[in-house]
């Protein structure tokens, strides 16, 4: 387990809270936790090189884009094939979760995608491509009925 400096944990809580719209981000994020933009700057290569922080990113809110297709799948893949199916299913743009998950007696599934489209048509499409792609027969299909609650997770630094 990797010890952070109290300048590190003030970058990343910092980071997790969301990058400011700005001309200057970081700068902005330096005059907030009393750094220079430099140490900021540093700083939060040092953590992605670390791999600490995996990627910066945006958050696209999807149904206020007028995306309206997303649906959680449930798989049955073989054991033996598991690992290198879901790696090449989470290199899938339209893939943004891809996990495997320990089977139970009554529900057998052991690797899950959140796949999205424009509509539910094309997320059926593409689930139907996935399954004749890599001759997944057996998946259950949980489309979003409404969304309660999205956020990043918060950590205790």
């Amino acid at each position: 387990m990797t010890t952070l400096s109290e300048k590190e944990k003030k970058v990343l809580k910092s980071l997790i809270e969301g990058i400011p719209l700005s001309k200057r981000p970081f700068y902005t994020i330096a005059q907030n936790i009393g750094l220079k933009e430099e140490e900021v700057l540093k700083i939060t290569k040092e953590l992605l090189e670390k791999k600490i922080i995996r990627r910066i990113g945006i958050i696209l809110r999807h149904n206020l884009a007028g995306v309206e297709g997303n649906a959680m799948v449930a798989w049955k893949a073989p054991e033996e094939k598991i690992e290198e199916i879901g790696k090449y299913l989470a290199s899938y743009s339209y893939i943004s979760h891809c996990y495997i998950r320990k089977t139970y007696e009554d529900w057998n599934y052991n690797l899950y995608t959140m796949i999205h489209g424009k509509d539910r048509e094309e997320v059926e499409k593409r689930i139907k491509e996935i399954s004749e792609k890599f001759n997944l027969k057996e998946y259950q299909i949980l489309f979003t009925k409404e969304e309660i609650a999205r956020k990043h997770a918060k950590y205790e630094l």
